[in-house]
């Protein structure tokens, strides 16, 4: 209930207009072809920037050298200037004792804004990478191995 009732503010004061920038930079990353990773990863952090109380952001396992390097060039394209967005947003509401809890939720938005690929947004309740799970046993448990014995 909480939750729903944070959204509901958040949503009223400065989701809309955060939501708004992540969409123009998602439309502008579309329209200049090379860049449609970056702009798909904007639309995602949009979604997150309307509701985000109830969710979190996790590192994708699977992430590595060209995410590095797309984080890069959406830092100095866009990321900075979305961050800036959050900080702003966050002193602003930070004036009111109400917004307190808005401005926390700005801050911790951010990193994510500076840095979106490699990222998965994942429901509190299961803060773990959705794809994640027990590896599955191939013979029988090998001691020199641990419990399970698994290809290399």
């Amino acid at each position: 209930m909480l939750r729903l009732l944070l959204n509901i503010i958040w949503l009223v004061f400065g989701g809309i207009w955060l939501a708004l920038g992540y969409m123009i930079a998602g439309i502008i990353c579309f329209i200049l072809i090379i860049t449609i990773p970056f702009g798909i990863a904007a639309f995602r952090i949009a979604i997150y920037a309307l509701w985000p109380f109830g969710s979190t952001v996790i590192n994708r396992p699977t992430s590595g050298v060209p995410s590095l390097i797309g984080n890069v060039i959406w830092l100095l394209v866009a990321g900075i200037w979305l961050a800036i967005g959050h900080l702003i947003t966050a002193v602003l509401q930070a004036i009111t004792i109400i917004g307190i809890p808005l401005a926390i939720g700005n801050v911790k938005m951010i990193p994510i804004s500076l840095m979106p690929l490699g990222k998965q947004i994942v429901p509190v309740d299961r803060p773990q990478y959705p794809h994640a799970g027990p590896l599955p046993q191939y013979g029988p448990p090998n001691p020199q191995y641990g419990a399970h014995h698994y290809p290399r």
